[in-house]
């Protein structure tokens, strides 16, 4: 089971590719994300969307695109074929990352004209006569997301995705091409790590590592959204220390010498879609100048790493966690471990 991601601005020409392509590729499915966008208006209550300018920043339409694409490609099988522009780099790894899960494969294209192009086809676009204001409203917003999409191209798109220069292409050329490299296999699929999505509680351990003033290492993993501590799932019989130890080196090529003292045990309660478990963190010291140095720059499982003081680490993790952290740096003060339940110490 495989996805063909066709990414691009707003006005580049995917839904029209992507409709040629299922012509051209055996046993494909096209599968168009804007329609869980526009479920989304039925679904959730209009106080919840108000103020929301774009679906994509709905974490539920980031968890139904997965999900859908999931329960497709298990009743079809074959190939999906998605067109959606993907601007957001977190959003683009809680995706693919998500579908990786899945042990779903993404192959990545990029729809690239000229800027020229670009701004000639979004005036000409048709947009539905049945829709108020909707020439003026569909027209702007795609004007107004070039400058995102620029962003975007100059940070990590490129790097990223197969990028497909349509300025002299049909819809039907460019679909070919695209045909091409995915029955040639020329274009590797997405390099993010695919971690199980998890089917019971889980027991995680995460490692705290410090620098020499005393701040603390969060690292922004590609597959899932937000800040973290060092760390991951222990393997079944696996002793949980040396899972974060473990991960640790795997995630930043630092190699601890010696086991790391416990510092916190939290149960983090059930959330549908996710089933908590205990999570430990523990002790990892104080890594020199030299050591830090030897962090490994960002890769398949890490998209950015930073030494960030406690203050400053409030801004990046979620609540549940920074308290997580806020009692494992307690609990390192007093020599003494603390029991958590859901961020709250008992005992």
């Amino acid at each position: 089971m495989t996805v063909v991601w066709i990414n691009g601005a707003f006005g580049a020409g995917k839904t029209t590719t992507a409709q040629e392509l299922i012509e051209l590729i055996p046993n494909s499915t096209l599968f168009d994300p804007e329609v869980i966008g526009g479920a989304l208006r039925y679904l959730l209550p209009p106080k919840h969307l108000a103020g929301v300018g774009d679906f994509q920043d709905l974490p539920i339409w980031r968890r139904l695109v997965i999900d859908t694409a999931a329960a497709m490609l298990a009743e079809l099988g074959g190939t999906l074929v998605v067109p959606m522009t993907l601007l957001r780099q977190e959003y683009r790894d809680e995706i693919f990352g998500g579908l990786a899960a899945r042990r779903i494969a993404v192959s990545h294209f990029l729809l690239a004209p000229a800027e020229t192009i670009l701004r000639e086809r979004i005036a000409g676009r048709e947009v539905p006569r049945d829709l108020s204001d909707g020439e003026m409203r569909i027209r702007q917003w795609s004007f107004d997301h070039i400058e995102p999409y620029r962003a975007a191209l100059a940070s990590w798109l490129t790097a990223d995705a197969h990028p497909v220069d349509t300025s002299d292409l049909t819809p039907r050329e460019t679909a070919a091409r695209i045909a091409e490299a995915v029955n040639s296999g020329s274009v590797p699929v997405c390099d993010i790590v695919q971690t199980p999505e998890p089917t019971a509680e889980t027991l995680a351990a995460g490692v705290l590592l410090f620098d020499e003033q005393g701040r603390v290492l969060l690292v922004d993993p590609t597959y899932k959204a937000g800040w973290e501590f060092p760390g991951g799932v222990v393997e079944p019989g696996e002793a949980p220390a040396r899972a974060g130890v473990r991960e640790v080196a795997e995630e930043t090529g630092i190699h601890l010498d010696e086991v790391p003292s416990l510092l916190v045990v939290d149960w983090e309660r059930p959330a549908p879609p996710g089933f908590g478990g205990l999570r430990l963190l523990f002790d990892g010291g104080t890594l020199d100048s030299t050591e830090a140095g030897r962090l490994l720059l960002p890769g398949p499982e890490l998209r950015d790493w930073r030494f960030v003081t406690e203050e400053e680490a409030a801004d990046l993790l979620p609540p549940v966690r920074y308290e997580r952290l806020r009692w494992a740096l307690r609990a390192r003060e007093r020599g003494a471990a603390f029991y958590l339940e859901a961020g709250v110490p008992f005992g």
